[in-house]
């Protein structure tokens, strides 16, 4: 078991890099949909640089990191098998399935996009982007506390922090109404 902090290490590293590039693609998405209403030639150009980067961002960083960070979880848990029985462990592989949920949902937008169709507002996207926030926050708290008990706690925090950034984007908005060039 002398690799098993290596492993771990591993895990770790494909974790930030895989919510690196979930927190990244939906802003990339938002750009990306408002340069669907700006005019030519601004719209072909931006539109154009904007796929290419979503592209290698999403296909270079965020599904590399996403499968490795799920090969090197596995490992952890086959040399660990006794977290399974935990039921904090279960809690967190719940919203495990959520981020995978997350990210294929992602994967979809992105495809879209790529094809340029345009589905959702960037108020939608700026919404979604804390998505991956949320389920951070709820993964990270599990992890610490490792009490079934207490993710309780944490998932209203959770809440609590969703409706702080609802009310972010909000205020955001509105300023940004008031001064465009904010």
């Amino acid at each position: 078991m002398e690799y098993y902090n290596y492993i771990k290490a591993l895990h770790l590293i494909f974790v930030v890099t895989w919510f690196a590039g979930l927190f990244y693609i939906p802003r990339l998405f938002i750009y990306h949909i408002e340069a669907a209403d700006k005019p030519s030639p601004d719209k072909e150009i931006l539109t154009a640089q904007l796929k290419l980067m979503t592209k290698r961002l999403w296909n270079i960083i965020t599904w590399p990191s996403a499968i490795l960070c799920t090969i090197f979880a596995v490992w952890l848990l086959v040399l660990q098998p006794i977290w399974l029985q935990q039921p904090w462990m279960h809690v967190k592989l719940l919203f495990v399935v959520l981020l995978f949920l997350y990210h294929l949902k992602c994967h979809q937008i992105f495809k879209q996009l790529q094809r340029d169709e345009v589905k959702y507002t960037s108020r939608f996207m700026r919404i979604w982007n804390e998505g991956a926030t949320l389920i951070l926050f709820a993964v990270v708290f599990l992890v610490i506390l490792k009490s079934a008990f207490n993710w309780i706690f944490g998932v209203i925090g959770i809440v609590v922090l969703g409706i702080l950034l609802m009310l972010g984007i909000r205020l955001y908005r509105r300023i940004q109404q008031k001064n465009p060039n904010a």
